[in-house]
């Protein structure tokens, strides 16, 4: 099977799991980009995935390195938008938070992860969202498996607190 072959299987495999990571970590629901872009990078360096991890969680880690870049890209815009409003003496510009085809229990945990660190957002979405394992989620993280275990608690716990008890372990 050549490379190209092995990327098209995987994008048919895994391309809705890294869909809806993305939504999910991103926040946003127009994630197309980033999934094609974290399939381009597979086709670019699948000489460096070696399979001491499923390919899927090998995707999920590019899927986040790339989402932390346009996340950072995003930020600086929005920061200068927002310093030019200043300057301008205009009141900041607001971006409402829109969240899709979710049941009201959904958009309720949803909002709290929001609120949440990312450390937890990132473990809450991979473990508790996209039900990795802690061996692909500590991969993903890059993280040893006691620090998924630790955080993963505490991120529920924390999500629970913020959320009034709708959440159980």
């Amino acid at each position: 099977m050549t490379n190209s072959e092995m990327i098209t299987d995987w994008f048919r495999k895994y391309s809705d799991d890294v869909f809806n990571f993305l939504i999910y970590y991103t926040g946003q629901r127009d994630v197309e980009d980033i999934v094609q872009e974290v399939f381009i990078k597979a086709l670019r360096k699948v000489d460096t995935f070696n399979d001491q991890s499923s390919p899927k969680t090998w995707l999920f880690s590019i899927a986040r390195n790339l989402a932390v870049d346009e996340i950072r890209k995003q930020t600086r815009e929005k920061e200068k938008v927002v310093r030019m409003k200043v300057m301008m003496d205009r009141k900041p510009l607001e971006t409402p938070e829109q969240v899709y085809q979710l049941s009201e229990t959904n958009k309720e945990i949803y909002r709290g992860i929001g609120y949440l660190k990312r450390s937890y957002q990132e473990v809450l979405i991979l473990r508790g969202i996209q039900e990795l394992t802690v061996n692909e989620t500590a991969q993903v993280l890059k993280w040893n498996k006691n620090r998924v275990k630790v955080t993963y608690h505490r991120a529920l716990k924390a999500l629970e607190k913020k959320l009034g008890g709708l959440v159980n372990e």
